[in-house]
């Protein structure tokens, strides 16, 4: 296999093993820009991004499928399309481009000390407020105050920047954020850690104006971006107006995007694209990749570490004792089933099979481990052990396609296996409210940069989004390791451990990685479907 060559000068130390990486074979092009990028090596190293010709023309609009979901303070959102209908009004510092390079946005560059213990942010100079305000070094750092509060329950942009934080005031540490100049902010970690840059491209990262933290930003609309929220009604439609007075430093190109719900049904959606309700649906899913391409709209597709997960809560407790607090359970319900025919069955086959330790090969620094394998004979010998062979198991799903199939294949696995097992499919509004806290359920995850990511967000203990109740010590050491190692292969020795640690204790059953697929009419520019589904709407046109 041929690589792009990457840059002569890599001018931070760990770079030269992504070299050596890359040229070895052992790094895929999306893997080495993440990481390069990471460090501080600009996207424009790596040359621009392919962009079709765009045609600003008035009375413009595209109309995107998609759930419509309430809003709030945007370190609680926890899902991305929270993030998607606000896009036009606010930016991040930095974006994740579809190639998985990581490029500023309200940041113009950042440089990463070679220990990862200490960052300096350089903001862009030409950056203003939709209220007249500049964007300025304060800005970020009340952001960055508000980011670190773990005191406020659900926030987990607390989760990504632990290195900041007190842990004796859940705060803010003091000294951990200095503004420099009006456009020049260091950060000082307690602990070196890599996945600082990649997590502030996450969805919830998004930067509000210093008086408007914790704010709905429905409330006062001061944001970055080239659009205001005209209309915002959850469940039917969203919809981004371009601000004529306003000049910002990325101006859209469309006059009125319009989100709209049509529900969690795909055949929904299929039916508005064949009669020219929509002009993009948000993800296509199984059989209607076909439907969509018979109508000659445009497909696009890419291969990501997006998953389900499907866990059983080590926390939860049902009548007085805690059953899947039993590490035999756990490996039951893991050894039941194989992998191989959840994505087959539950997800057309599109994508990779997993291994049950939510990191995946895409990941700079995936260990390679013995791949799970099903036995029925050991899953009833275990379950019956631990006295449960004639309890109920109730599992969770939301009722849509590719997740409620995948957790109906699940059960089915479950009760060949002879397991009692009970399906509850709940409306989206329903199980959206309360993903966090089913005993069993199915919860598909976004794909991010590095492996560290999603295990220090799902699995440290007591982290926001850990739905597993998973608390284990060693592990949180670990894992502390791994964000201070810089070098892949220096930390693929800690992964492993991580991974292996995962599976012993068997967390979840994590059986595939999503290939993600998107279709567009033709014409619409800007809408191709990225790792991290977050849709940059000031990039969305009609081609000239």
């Amino acid at each position: 296999m041929s690589h792009a060559r990457p840059p002569r000068a890599l001018p931070h130390p760990a770079l030269a093993e992504l070299r050596r990486d890359w040229r070895s074979g052992g790094m895929g092009r999306r893997e080495f820009l993440a990481r390069a990028t990471a460090l501080g090596v600009s996207a424009a190293a790596f040359g621009p991004l392919p962009r079709a010709a765009a045609q600003d023309a008035p009375g413009s609009v595209i109309r995107i499928q998609m759930r419509v979901m309430p809003q709030g303070d945007p370190r609680l959102w926890d899902f991305t399309e929270m993030s998607n209908a606000c896009a036009g009004l606010l930016d991040t510092l930095v974006r994740a481009e579809s190639d998985g390079r990581l490029a500023g946005a309200l940041l113009e560059s950042w440089e990463t000390a070679p220990d990862a213990a200490s960052y300096v942010l350089h903001l862009r100079p030409d950056v203003t407020w939709s209220n007249g305000d500049a964007f300025t070094a304060e800005d970020v750092a009340a952001n960055f105050e508000g980011w670190c509060d773990r005191t406020i329950p659900g926030n987990s942009m607390a989760s990504r920047l632990p290195a900041l934080i007190d842990p004796a005031t859940d705060r803010l540490r003091a000294g951990a954020v200095t503004i420099l100049d009006p456009h020049t902010v260091r950060l000082e970690l307690s602990a070196p850690d890599i996945t600082l840059v990649p997590g502030l491209s996450d969805y919830p990262a998004a930067v509000m104006h210093r008086s408007a933290i914790g704010e709905n930003p429905l409330d006062r609309q001061i944001g970055t971006g080239a659009y205001r929220i005209a209309e915002y009604l959850p469940g039917v439609r969203a919809v981004l107006e371009r601000d004529p007075e306003r000049h910002p430093w990325r101006p859209g190109h469309v006059d009125r995007i319009e989100f709209v719900d049509l529900g969690p049904d795909p055949a929904s959606a299929a039916a508005a694209a064949e009669a020219g309700e929509i002009d993009v649906n948000y993800d296509t899913i199984g059989a209607y990749v076909s439907v969509l391409d018979g109508l000659g709209w445009v497909r696009s597709e890419v291969d990501t570490s997006a998953t389900i997960v499907l866990r059983a809560s080590q926390a939860h407790e049902m009548g007085g004792f805690r059953p899947y607090g039993d590490l035999r359970v756990r490996q039951a319900l893991q050894l039941a089933v194989d992998n191989g025919v959840l994505l087959e069955l539950g997800y057309d086959g599109r994508g990779l099979v997993a291994e049950n330790h939510h990191v995946s090969p895409m990941h700079p620094a995936y260990a390679k481990i013995a791949q799970p394998k099903q036995d029925v004979a050991e899953a009833r010998r275990l379950m019956d052990e631990a006295g449960l062979l004639e309890f109920e198991h109730e599992l969770v799903s939301i009722d849509d396609d590719w997740r409620r199939f995948t957790t109906d294949v699940m059960a089915a696995q479950l009760r060949d296996a002879g397991f009692k097992v009970k399906r509850i499919i709940l409306p989206a509004a329903e199980y959206n409210a309360g993903w966090k806290d089913f005993a069993f359920s199915s919860t598909n995850w976004n794909a991010r940069e590095l492996g560290v990511q999603v295990l220090d967000l799902a699995y440290r203990s007591g982290a926001a989004w850990n739905e597993t109740g998973f608390a284990d010590p060693e592990f949180d050491t670990l894992l502390d390791r791994a964000k201070g190692l810089p070098g892949a292969e220096e930390r693929r020795e800690v992964m492993r451990q991580l991974e292996q640690r995962m599976r012993d204790q068997a967390v979840i059953v994590q059986p595939y990685w999503r290939r993600l697929m998107r279709h567009a009419r033709p014409g619409v520019i800007g809408a191709e479907r990225g790792h991290k589904d977050m849709i940059d709407v000031h990039a969305l046109a009609l081609a000239g």
